[in-house]
């Protein structure tokens, strides 16, 4: 069976009215109905870096439940970026990758149904977001064909500035993304591995996501090739 996975910059919960609306972000999330929710700007950035959406939150809007990926309790992310799983999905492995660059970046992997999935949020500059690229590849290794690659990645151009995974990964931009309020970009998308599939995707552009981040979410039905 497909696994039905969200991307979502949710930057901090802040949405385009400048409210921090965390129980805003969880309808759009509950409204998409994801196996897996791969989140980024999940975390604050200062002090202890707590989550932007309350764990008692998450379980009680939604149908959810959070990876243990963060470094304390008051987190959920590594980096900023987070999974949710359905919950009674099982979590095979799960684990955190430090990513170069100049400013602090990380991915998290969690492998559920078989395949590995990747959340990331890349850098600003396509040079350091091509060398954080061929790390995650690196790390994926032989596992990079049943590997899904998904978040902000940060690329303007839609043809451009993903040759290190091109031998591996096939990228797929459901649409634009960025800015929600009038899009003009697709920074967010999935970037798959042979042995995936992608039989549907797209953006979630109505309701409340046009207004709970600067980004709009995406989604995809990813399943195994027999």
């Amino acid at each position: 069976m497909a696994v039905k996975v969200v991307s979502y910059n949710i930057r901090k919960a802040v949405g385009l009215d400048w409210r921090r609306s965390p129980e805003r972000i969880l309808r759009v999330l509950d409204q998409l109905n994801p196996d897996v929710a791969v989140l980024q700007e999940a975390d604050k950035r200062l002090g202890p870096r707590p989550t932007a959406l309350p764990r008692d939150m998450i379980t009680h809007m939604t149908q959810m439940e959070v990876v243990d990926l963060g470094l304390s309790e008051r987190g959920i992310g590594w980096h900023g970026n987070a999974v949710l799983v359905r919950r009674g999905l099982a979590v095979e492995a799960r684990m955190r990758l430090s990513l170069p660059g100049l400013e602090p970046r990380g991915a998290v992997m969690v492998r559920v149904g078989g395949f590995w999935i990747v959340g990331t949020h890349l850098g600003l500059i396509r040079r350091w977001r091509q060398l954080q690229m061929s790390e995650i590849l690196r790390h994926l290794g032989p596992v990079a064909d049943r590997a899904l690659v998904v978040g902000d990645f940060n690329e303007w151009s839609p043809v451009l500035g993903f040759e290190p995974w091109s031998p591996k990964l096939r990228m797929v931009a459901p649409g634009l993304t960025f800015h929600a309020a009038r899009p003009v970009a697709a920074l967010d998308r999935f970037a798959h591995g042979r042995a995936l599939k992608i039989s549907q995707c797209g953006v979630a552009s109505g309701g409340l996501a046009r207004i709970a981040s600067d980004h709009l979410p995406i989604w995809a039905d990813v399943d195994l090739r027999r």
